[in-house]
This record gives structure tokens, sequence and C-alpha cells, in this order.
């Protein structure tokens, strides 16, 4: 799963989320600090308003909350959604040797091929969107 730090670097360059079913999430405030949330047509779904969305929770006796407005929610994208984010810039993903847990994401940026690494795969795909955005601005 990406990193809370690299999602936060990602929405503040600007990418936006449209929840939908499967979608996970953090809540900002110490109250939720490390707990993740799924968007879910059964217990967390989004309700969306003239005045903007906000993350509905169904049947949570267990705390008092209601709902949550969109901007108070980080969205933790999948690899696949940020594969799909780097569209034509993404050229392949490649797991190194057997005896590491190491991931290798090669994208084409500017004219330029680059790979990201890390352990987890959804966190070389977030390093590589996030130096896609900053190359187009």
């Amino acid at each position: 799963m990406i990193s809370t730090a690299l999602a936060a670097e990602l929405r503040d360059a600007g990418v936006r989320w449209a929840p939908i079913s499967g979608d996970a999430f953090q809540i900002a405030g110490e109250d939720f600090e490390g707990d993740v949330f799924t968007v879910s047509d059964m217990t967390v779904e989004p309700h969306h308003y003239p005045s903007g969305t906000v993350l509905g929770f169904n049947g949570t006796t267990e705390w008092a909350l209601d709902s949550v407005s969109l901007e108070d929610a980080l969205w933790l994208p999948r690899e696949d959604q940020l594969r799909d984010l780097l569209r034509g810039a993404f050229l392949s993903l490649v797991r190194m040797g057997a005896g590491t847990a190491e991931y290798r994401v090669r994208v084409r940026l500017s004219g330029q091929e680059r790979e990201f690494a890390s352990d987890d795969a959804a966190e070389a795909y977030g390093q590589a969107l996030l130096a896609l955005i900053r190359s187009a601005a």
C-alpha cells in the first residue's frame, strides 16, 4: 500500500480523487491516525452534493461518525489506479531478483527513461507519478 506521506504529496501535487467502491483512505486527525478505511456500498459510500462530496459511514455503531468531507480524507490509491494515472508514460514494472523484494517502475518522462524503486510496487508507481506531475509543471 502507498505510504501516507506519498499519498499526501500526490494530493498536494494535484491528484484528485473520485471515490469508488474498494478505494482505501485515511481521515485527517489524531483520533484516526493509522486507521485505513475502505469505500464500500455497504459501509462507507460517497454522497455527491452541489456543495461537494462527503463519505457517509453507514451502520457504524462503534463510534459516532456519520460522514466526513472529501477534503478531510486522504486517498491511498492502489497499484492499478496509479498505473492508470501514469497512462502512456508507463513502460514496465519489474520485480528484482529472488533474494530481494524490490520493485522497479520504468517510465518515460520528457523523452527520458527513468526508474523508481521501492519494496512496494504501489510506492514505486506513486513515486513515478509524482515525478511525472512535477515534470509537466
